[in-house]
């Protein structure tokens, strides 16, 4: 960490805070929003928000179009070598994970991310958000340990 030099810490610091500032321009810091556009029972009524799904695709076309300039370049600009996922491999705790994370998500309208960025404004009730998501990803790692070098071993 200590070899991390000045332009690279400030972009990080820079995408960091751009994402938090679209996360809230976007209004997905806001749980009512995400559950309202999570509420697919809600289309026949009319109640179903289906604007989250344009940030979600203007999200895609953006990420498609950096990661094809990225392909065109043998390194980033502040970094020696690209960080591409170690793992390639779709398991039964990749799917398990995403499933939980998806469930928590429609209970609480909220995600890591956002919940992240909402810390800036500190409203109510979030402290309890924040401190089960730790909680939460601790026990994970505890009763399910990573296996890392085992699960990178199968993932290749």
């Amino acid at each position: 960490m200590a070899n991390l030099k000045l332009p690279y810490l400030a972009t990080a610091a820079l995408s960091g805070a751009l994402f938090g500032a679209g996360l809230y321009v976007s209004q997905m810091v806001d749980p009512l929003k995400v559950l309202r556009f999570l509420d697919f029972g809600a289309i026949p009524a009319g109640g179903w928000d289906p604007s989250l799904a344009f940030v979600m695709g203007a999200a895609l076309i953006v990420m498609f179009i950096a990661v094809q300039l990225g392909k065109r370049r043998s390194a980033p600009l502040f970094d020696v070598a690209f960080h591409e996922p170690e793992y390639r491999k779709v398991d039964r705790r990749l799917v398990g994970g995403a499933a939980l994370f998806g469930i928590g998500w429609g209970m609480a309208g909220i995600c890591p991310g956002p919940a992240i960025s909402l810390i800036a404004f500190l409203p109510d009730n979030l402290w309890i958000f924040l401190v089960a998501m730790f909680a939460g990803s601790l026990a994970g790692s505890v009763v399910i340990p990573s296996g890392h070098a085992r699960r990178l071993a199968d993932a290749q």
